[in-house]
Parts: structure tokens; C-alpha cells; sequence
């Protein structure tokens, strides 16, 4: 990359969403552990310094010297990146009489400094901090206040350092994207060259070299992640990608047929295993949902090596693991949020080099690289699907009718999303399945009385489940119209045998997950 911007993580939730707001900008941008930034690397055009989860002063909190930085580089730091400036600098930073957290309005601040050039009068902003700076060192000046933190905002003197106690990054931040691009762009002078036919362009000829006329294996899912790494790859190499597509029995109706024709029309070299038998044997009788997660993941491994080692001459396998992957298993603040398949090498019996051609980008961006790479609308737009499939949308043990009757409740509920049309903010038309980020149905471990036909049934009930969300962190449930579930609910107990009763799941994340296992 020609340029740019390091995020210095000290273990925020929210440091993703500042490298996801710069590469917004179309600015380059990568997240480092805290004490691992790259000296010596002349791309580097500024540094942003993340919130943590610790107060400045306690013992185990994570330090850096910035002496190498400050001088050569623009700095922002953002909340505790901004109280440790202070502090390390001869400043105070106390416990806040209580937690400052929630929106707050910059009711005074410099309207000609460099960071704040354009921000509204009563700005709003998102504080989120146990911790205030009550005294600020000599030589920096106080550049925003509000009516709580009088440190909201400051610059040190003749330096390129700003600090700023609340969240540019937040979506609550109404400014708050502005004042990071005055900070990328008018600050650090980064171009905004970085967009997704860039991305293709330069990761095809990096491919090409790193590969030359290897033969690369890689796994599909059918998912958005491994498909556009599929694609980007076939452009690089062409034939020499062999792609292998394990289906477990636990896809949705039609998936592994329907995925293999999108496959094909893609020009994709693939493999189409049919494994069921080996997952239901092996499932059969096991209702521990972790339990489930590990018969299915080791399954899978066995039977996608059993595949691969009759490619005797591949040299790669290929994953689609993305950015936040790789993140989320660095072990930054000493807790890995959450362990990824993908991640973290290969076994050693498989003799195979990686490639991971999509593991700078955030999810968003792997769906406009998807677009630009002309991968059909369908495939790029689909809703995250767990890779144990409908096992963990299944409560209890796992047979091929509890399988039969999710799938039908099921596609009846997808179908019926994406054919539901609405306006959306802008009032265009476009259907319910876009306005949600994931939806499925969950068949739950119980029976109820019901009446069809003159005659008692009693027989299974399903729960819907649809949320909102822009990555999965959170999530709420999305607010269906009353008329497209009653059609729904009539739709899945009129058409699925086995089915008397629908439920609507209206559970929000946190506290509840998304998926019900």
C-alpha cells in the first residue's frame, strides 16, 4: 500500500469501528496490538491510539512509548488514547464522579482548529469513560468542552497531537466521520485512493506473483467470505484453483444444488461432496450444542482433507478468513474475543502454504469487492449462515425429519422475506430480506395442541428468528409487520407437516445471541 493510517489497539470494543470508518473514507488502515507498531515502515502517514478497557493509572494497564512517534507523525487518540497522552504527558486523569457515558453536545469548541474544521454548533457527541482528565499539562490547549467534560478535546502546542475524550467513531457521533477524515486527510494528507477496484487490481497481481503456476485448494461454504475469495482467485490463476464444497446435510432446501449452479455459472473449478451420511451418523443421538459444533467441525476437516490429498500437486489452501477474523483472535488486552476456525495456521500433516487473499478487509468490503468482481447480487447479499448449518438452529438431537421440516419452515420464511416489498429510507422499493442482517427458523424441542381439520394434533413448534444489526456485535430484533408474519405463520403451519405452532422471537443481543445455540 502507497499510504496509511495505524490504529494503536488497547482493547476497545470499538477499535474495529475506527479502522472501519477510515476505510469509509477509502483511506487504507490496519489494526496492531498496542505495543506493536511498525517502525521503520515509510507508508505510515498518522497514528490513532484506541479506548481500552483500563484506566490510565492502573498497574496492568497497557503502555507505549510515543516517543518514536510523537514529532514524526500526527497522533490522535482517542478516550483512554487520549487520557494516556495526557497523563504520560504530566497531566491528571481521576475517576469521573460517575461513568460518563451516552450522548453530550460540544457546546463550546475552536471551529479553525485543524481536527474540528466544519463540526456543527452542539455537535453531538458519544462519551463512553469511567475516567476525566481533570488537569491538562503544559502546552496543551483545550480545543472542546461540553457541559460535563471540560477535556473534551484537546491539541498539544506546536504539535500534531489532538486528543478527544468521547467517540468520533460511533455511529451517535453526529461529526464524528468528519473529524476523522480532517484527521486522515486534511491532517495526515492521505489521498483516498483506496477503494475495492484497487483492492481487486493490486491483490490479482500480488496473487499472481505470490502464487505463479501453483495448483490452490480451497474450501466454499457458500458463503460471501470464501465465494468472493474464490472469484478473486480464479481471476488471478484461473484453473489452478480447485474449490471443494462439503455439504453435511444440514444446509438449507436446496443450498448445495443451488450454490453448485452459481459455482458453475462463475466459472469456478468445483468439487461437490455429498457427506450427510457421515454427519447424521455421527450426530445421531448428541444434543449438547458444543458437542454438536465439534462432531460437524472435525467431520468437516476429514472429509475436505479426504478430498484434498487426491490433489497430489496443490502447494496452497486458501480460506476467506477476513479482517475482524484476525483480530478477534489476536490476543490483545489478554482475552481472545472469539476463537476462529480459520485462524491460526494449518495442520501440519496437509503440507500446504496459506493464502488468504480477503484478510485486510472488513466484511462490508468484501461485499463491494463481491460487486465490483461481478458476483451475482444474491450470493454478495446473502444473510450470515453458522457453518454447523441448521444443527444449531435444531434444539436437541438431530435426525433427518427434524431436518426435513426446517428446512420447509424454513425457505418458506426466506422466500417470504425477500418477496415482501417495502420502502426503504430513501424511498426506494426493496424487500424486508435486505432490512434485516440475519434471519432463520429455530425448531424447538417441544410439542403442542392443536387443532386442523376438526381433529387434535400435537406435533412441533418453531420460533422465528430475524434481528438488525451492521456487524454482528449487537443486535435487536427487526420489527416485522404484523400482516407478513400472520402470512408467514399461516404459510409454514399450512405447508409444513409436522408444524402447529409459530413463535416470534423478540429477544434482543446482548443479552441473548443471535442464534438460540
Amino acid at each position: 500500500m502507497e499510504e496509511k493510517i495505524i490504529i494503536l489497539d488497547f482493547g476497545s470494543q470499538t477499535t474495529q469501528l475506527i479502522g472501519r470508518r477510515i476505510r469509509e473514507l477509502n483511506v487504507y488502515c490496519e489494526i496492531v496490538p498496542y505495543n506493536k507498531f511498525p517502525h521503520g515502515d515509510e507508508s505510515v502517514k498518522g497514528v490513532i491510539l484506541s479506548g481500552s478497557p483500563f484506566s490510565v493509572y492502573d498497574q496492568e494497564a497497557f503502555k507505549v512509548d510515543l516517543a518514536d512517534i510523537r514529532g514524526k507523525l500526527p497522533v490522535l487518540g482517542i478516550c483512554y488514547g487520549a487520557q494516556f497522552i495526557a497523563y504520560t504527558s504530566g497531566g491528571n486523569v481521576e475517576p469521573a464522579g460517575s461513568r460518563e457515558y451516552g450522548r453530550a453536545r460540544l457546546g463550546r469548541f475552536d471551529h479553525d482548529n485543524a481536527l474540528l474544521r466544519g463540526v456543527r454548533d452542539n455537535s453531538q457527541v458519544w462519551m463512553s469513560h469511567g475516567d476525566t482528565i481533570t488537569a491538562i499539562p503544559d502546552g496543551f490547549r483545550i480545543i472542546a468542552s461540553t457541559d460535563e467534560v471540560a477535556v473534551a478535546a484537546y491539541q498539544v502546542e506546536g504539535e500534531q497531537v489532538w486528543g478527544v475524550q468521547f467517540h468520533p467513531e460511533v455511529y451517535h457521533s453526529e461529526d464524528g466521520t468528519l473529524m476523522l477524515k480532517n484527521f486522515v486527510v486534511g491532517i495526515c494528507g492521505c489521498h483516498q485512493t483506496w477503494s475495492s477496484a484497487s483492492f481487486v487490481d493490486t491483490t490479482v497481481a500480488e496473487l499472481k506473483e505470490q502464487i505463479g503456476n501453483d495448483r490452490v485448494i480451497l474450501g466454499l461454504s457458500g458463503g460471501v467470505d470464501s465465494s468472493v475469495a474464490a472469484v478473486l482467485l480464479h481471476r488471478a490463476i484461473g484453473q489452478n484453483l480447485t474449490c471443494i464444497f462439503v455439504d453435511h446435510g444440514l444446509l438449507r432446501k436446496n443450498e448445495f444444488h443451488d450454490v453448485m449452479h452459481d459455482y458453475e455459472c462463475l466459472g469456478l473449478n468445483v468439487i461437490g461432496v455429498d457427506a450427510s451420511e457421515k454427519f447424521f451418523k455421527d450426530l445421531e443421538g448428541v444434543s449438547d450444542p458444543e458437542q454438536k459444533r465439534k462432531i460437524i467441525g472435525r467431520d468437516f476437516v476429514e472429509v475436505f482433507n479426504a478430498e484434498a490429498r487426491k490433489i497430489t500437486d496443490a502447494r496452497w489452501l486458501a480460506q476467506g478468513t477476513i479482517y475482524p477474523d484476525r483480530i478477534e483472535s489476536l490476543n490483545i488486552t489478554g482475552k481472545v474475543i472469539k476463537s476462529h476456525h480459520n485462524v491460526g495456521g494449518l495442520p501440519k500433516e496437509m503440507n500446504l502454504k496459506l493464502c488468504e487473499p480477503l484478510k485486510w478487509l472488513f466484511k462490508d468490503e468484501v461485499r463491494r469487492v463481491g460487486r465490483e468482481l461481478g458476483i451475482p447480487e444474491h450470493l454478495i447479499g446473502r444473510h450470515p449462515f453458522p457453518g454447523p448449518g441448521l444443527a444449531v438452529r435444531i434444539l436437541g438431537d438431530i435426525t433427518r425429519e427434524k431436518v426435513r421440516i426446517l428446512q420447509d419452515a424454513d425457505d418458506i420464511f426466506i422466500r417470504g422475506l425477500r418477496d415482501w416489498k417495502v420502502k426503504d429510507a430513501d424511498g426506494r422499493e426493496t424487500s424486508l430480506y435486505h432490512q434485516v442482517w440475519q434471519a432463520g427458523v429455530i425448531l424447538l424441542p417441544v410439542r403442542s395442541v392443536g387443532v386442523m381439520g376438526d381433529e387434535r394434533t400435537y406435533e412441533q413448534a418453531v420460533a422465528l428468528r430475524a434481528v438488525t444489526s451492521t456487524d454482528a456485535m449487537t443486535a435487536d430484533w427487526a420489527r416485522l409487520p404484523y400482516d407478513f408474519l400472520a402470512q408467514v405463520s399461516n404459510d409454514i403451519i399450512n405447508k409444513v407437516k409436522g408444524v402447529n405452532r409459530v413463535a416470534y422471537d423478540i429477544s434482543s443481543k446482548p443479552p441473548s445471541t443471535i442464534e438460540w445455540e
